[in-house]
């Protein structure tokens, strides 16, 4: 029995030290890509939003969160490499300033820790870098987590940020958190 015991310890010892690195390398990836979106923003303020692209992987802008006290860097594309290295912008849509629908996405574990405490009313700010892009959260939704309704052609400039749900669940959450946010007057 007491053999047991210890290989149920080292066994949860082992899973521990393994959760830590994996959180470490996120923190790391995430590190470096907001390093690198810095790097990038306001070195094209020449630039229109129309001639803009960014590369699958790469980190070109940042998501400032002023509620929750984050920058988090913005990296072209959905996949796992592009989502443990940041907020990861689905390719399908287009970005800041070209007048329609805007889809980020980011793991709720990671970079969109906390976003319970996100408010109707609370800004967004898009860096990226030919100019700032300020939205204002208006409406949210829970939606399934095979549900693809919410990216579609909306005739409007909207940024759609989604992230698992429920907030605190542990596994693989089945559903989806949705955030519709708009530009404010001024800058649109």
């Amino acid at each position: 029995m007491r053999k047991l015991g210890s290989l149920f310890l080292l066994t949860g010892l082992i899973f521990l030290v393994w959760f830590g690195f994996e959180l470490y390398s996120q923190y790391k990836a995430e590190q470096q890509s907001l390093t690198e979106a810095q790097a990038r923003i306001g070195k094209d303020s020449e630039m229109s939003p129309e001639g803009f692209s960014a590369k699958q992987g790469e980190a070109f802008a940042t998501l400032e969160i002023p509620r929750l006290e984050r920058t988090l860097p913005v990296v072209e594309g959905a996949d796992p490499d592009s989502l443990d290295a940041g907020v990861g912008h689905l390719p399908e849509t287009v970005f800041p300033g070209q007048g329609e629908q805007i889809v980020l996405s980011g793991h709720r574990d990671t970079v969109f820790r906390n976003f319970d405490q996100l408010e109707i009313g609370d800004p967004l700010i898009v860096q990226m870098p030919y100019g700032a892009y300020t939205y204002e959260i208006a409406s949210t939704d829970i939606v399934p987590e095979d549900d693809t309704s919410v990216i579609r052609k909306m005739g409007e400039e909207v940024l759609v940020v989604s992230t698992c749900y429920p907030f605190h669940f542990i596994g693989n959450a089945p559903e989806r958190f949705v955030i519709y946010a708009y530009p404010l007057e001024d800058e649109a």
